[in-house]
């Protein structure tokens, strides 16, 4: 299925060029926005690069974490066993489901030579780098391939789309969400399922990505799943590609087959896993509600444009990592003028690839909407489509405003198939032309991109990094940094995750930022971390908000249950610590554990406390 126009008259009359000149030119075309596309994804988190052991990104510490984890997570089920897809070592007893979280699995193991030699951190950067690069590089060959006949037109649409400002917006934090490749891979190949004589090679290909991607975000997969299938079939429908359509059915269908068994095969336990599994959970732990785009978003600058930097900002989106479409007001109007002019000049063929994306992306903007309209940061009661799909497996564990980003490769598209108009050379210079150029800078440069915001956090103290807590915990025993590891206070979770990413001696540790069940059980709605004790919750509250509370016997005996409970030997509390968005009060912490422990030791950089099961906190 070729989506791109017919060449002209003209163009089929010239003398082809020789094939040897045409591959060094597309090689030095690829080559040159190639290094584009790495050097703006290299400017974007240059933050992170300068330092990264000590820089996080600002406003997400808690998914930069997470991402580190799974990354280690990679090196130590490598060296040492372990399911891929669920484990106690975080979270313990009770285990996390990392099927129904996004364990990154392909990367995980993909990085750990680097993860093993420079750390998690690098490994983070350097996917998340890499990811923004390739997103742009992948679209660049998808719409040069599908797209276009100009390649400086496919290399404005695949720039576009790696870099809009909803994947900028997810780079604060996400590695799934900024691995906007998977959705050119994903197109590239179910085009190609219509090749005649080649369905069964090319199914299998399919399939193979599809269980490779599913790890990586398989919220993304649905969604281009869902787009790509919308776009295919209405396209199909037209009166002009319908006999076309009709040719290649019997091929597409063997090929999907092939592509179903693949797929099932290798995402057979994975998907096991995830509905079925162990610590799985409905939902999400998010308000879906909460997470849908406002109207006025769309013709809205995020906080990482030229825009927003020259004042023209907003607070329309849930988070600063959420900003998911935010295009502009002028960008908008260029879609709908470049649209109308295109749909004015195209041929039937092109009418019917146009039909289908305006239809493709009128969907997913509807449906990116919630359940119910919001507009100008207010939720009407109007009720929406997606009140009636939010219920619906998948769906249910989908954010309605991630929908918004399917547009992004829409929107890429038109751009470049509009370039295409502008820089058409077998056209008699028309004088639209000069203002329609000025259109697209107009447009496209407020939405340039800025460096992504970093902040420091606390280094990786001694007594972990010189493995002296050995000393207070066997191999596989339980230890825990104060406050325990939640999404707000995720150091506990980093600590793990070096001493995983070294290897030789591991140790658990009770809560943790991940998805899980309500209330520890399966099949409940999901909530963000465990459950929270009572214990745990005494010294987040200490560290959030610097509260002190009088200890008295029932707190002691409530801990010793806890502890119990956990299997843990010892805890800990550096000398600082990091909290997601706000400094944390490390003295309430101190008072606290000295108070319903007992004076601790001092021990390198840390102060440390001592568990023995069966004995009352206060009594050691």
């Amino acid at each position: 299925m070729s989506v791109a126009a017919p060449a002209t008259e003209s163009a089929e009359d010239r003398p082809a060029p020789p094939v040897e000149a045409t591959t060094a030119r597309r090689r030095r075309s690829h080559l040159i926005v190639a290094a584009v596309a790495l050097g703006l994804a290299a400017y974007l988190t240059h933050g992170l690069w300068a330092q990264p052991y000590t820089h996080v990104i600002a406003g997400n510490v808690g998914d930069q974490a997470f991402f580190e984890w799974v990354l280690s997570y990679g090196v130590h089920i490598l060296r040492d066993g372990g399911d891929p897809f669920f484990t106690t070592v975080m979270n313990t007893p009770a285990g996390v489901n990392l099927a129904a979280n996004t364990s990154i699995t392909v990367y995980a193991v993909l990085f750990a030579p680097v993860t093993i030699l420079a750390g998690p951190q690098v490994s983070f950067v350097a996917v998340l780098t890499l990811n923004l690069a390739g997103s742009a590089f992948a679209w660049y060959l998808f719409l040069d391939r599908w797209v276009t006949r100009n390649r400086i037109s496919a290399a404005i649409g695949g720039l576009f789309c790696g870099f809009a400002p909803g994947f900028v917006s997810h780079a604060n934090g996400h590695l799934n969400w900024t691995a906007g490749w998977i959705a050119p891979l994903v197109l590239w190949w179910l085009f190609k399922l219509r090749e005649e004589g080649r369905w069964l090679r090319n199914g299998a290909i399919l399939g193979a990505i599809l269980g490779a991607c599913f790890t990586i975000a398989a919220e993304g997969l649905f969604f281009t799943a869902l787009a790509g299938g919308v776009f295919v079939v209405v396209w199909s429908l037209a009166a002009v590609t319908r006999p076309e359509a009709r040719r290649a059915l019997p091929t597409v269908l063997a090929g999907l087959g092939v592509t179903a068994v693949v797929a099932g095969a290798l995402l057979a336990y994975p998907l096991y896993m995830h509905f079925a599994g162990p610590q799985t959970f409905a939902g999400t732990g998010f308000n879906q509600r909460h997470y849908a785009e406002d109207v006025a978003a769309y013709f809205s600058y995020s906080d990482r444009t030229l825009a927003a930097l020259a004042g023209v900002g907003n607070n329309l989106a849930a988070n600063p990592t959420e900003q998911t479409s935010f295009f502009g007001l002028p960008l908008m109007l260029l879609i709908i003028v470049a649209f109308v002019l295109l749909w004015r000049r195209a041929d039937p063929g092109r009418r019917a690839t146009l039909r289908a994306l305006a239809i493709t992306g009128g969907l997913f903007m509807l449906l990116s909407f919630g359940p119910r309209l919001r507009f100008n940061g207010n939720e009407t009661d109007i009720p929406l489509p997606y009140a009636l799909l939010q219920r619906l497996p998948l769906f249910d564990s989908a954010l309605p405003l991630r929908l918004a980003l399917v547009l992004v490769g829409v929107f890429g598209v038109v751009l470049a198939f509009a370039a295409d108009l502008l820089l058409d050379r077998e056209e008699v210079p028309h004088p639209g032309h000069a203002p329609f150029a000025a259109a697209f800078a107009f447009a496209l440069i407020p939405i340039f991109p800025l460096p992504l915001l970093w902040a420091e956090r606390a280094p990786e103290p001694k007594f972990i990094a010189d493995g002296t807590w050995e000393k207070f915990v066997p191999d596989g025993g339980t230890i825990s940094a104060l406050p325990f590891a939640a999404n707000v206070a995720a150091d506990g979770q980093r600590w793990q995750a070096y001493t995983m990413a070294r290897g030789g001696k591991q140790f658990r540790i009770p809560d943790g930022y991940f998805l899980g069940p309500e209330a520890g059980g399966a099949d409940e709605k999901g909530r963000i971390g465990a459950p929270a004790h009572r214990t745990d919750w005494l010294f987040l509250r200490a560290a959030l908000y610097g509260y002190v509370p009088e200890i008295d016997n029932w707190d002691r005996a409530q801990a010793r249950a806890d502890f119990q409970y956990w299997g843990i030997e010892a805890v800990f509390l550096p000398d600082e610590i990091t909290g997601s968005e706000s400094i944390l009060f490390r003295s309430a912490v101190e008072i606290s554990a000295t108070q319903l422990l007992g004076p601790p030791e001092r021990v390198d950089d840390v102060l440390v406390w001592r568990i023995r099961p069966g004995v009352d906190p206060i009594d050691r």
